[in-house]
């Protein structure tokens, strides 16, 4: 949630010559509305569903850099087809640059909420951990450019021969 998934991931799939991928996008797409609507008729439990068969789907691809929402691990199905499919690289962002990267994003449904900052912090603890269970790489990120963060990782991926 605004650690630069999408942003990093594209720039990264450039720089290999993969393709990229983006499973909110790609829910937005099968469902033909946004994922906020998504939560108002199905709530989080049938986004989450949805994103379940999306990410099963779409972590099959070879050649892909898939950025998932950043709720998408707290499913253990969805830790377990990520862990077993792929690299995992956990983008790890401080709270603070969070809620100043998502503050004022109303597409974020899970931070319409009195005190964003605060819910942040919360999905942030929940998260974080499992985060860290899956990834094969961790990447402290948050202040430095995109294009830093890829070429760092592009570094990374080709001294352990992922590409």
């Amino acid at each position: 949630m605004g650690a630069g998934k999408t942003t990093v991931g594209r720039q990264l799939a450039k720089r290999l010559g993969w393709r990229f991928m983006d499973a909110d996008h790609e829910i937005e797409a099968r469902a033909g509305v946004p994922i906020p609507t998504i939560f108002e008729h199905e709530g989080e439990a049938g986004f989450r569903k949805r994103e379940s068969a999306v990410i099963e789907e779409l972590s099959h691809e070879r050649g892909v850099v898939l950025a998932t929402g950043g709720g998408a691990v707290m499913s253990a199905d969805n830790r377990a087809t990520l862990a077993k499919s792929g690299f995992v690289i956990y983008l790890n962002v401080p709270v603070q640059v969070l809620f100043e990267r998502t503050r004022r994003d109303r597409n974020r449904p899970l931070l319409q909420v009195d005190d964003p900052r605060a819910r942040i912090e919360a999905l942030h603890a929940l998260r974080d951990p499992l985060y860290r269970e899956i990834a094969d790489l961790i990447i402290d990120s948050g202040r430095g450019s995109p294009a830093g963060v890829v070429a760092t990782l592009e570094q990374e991926l080709k001294s352990r021969c992922v590409v």
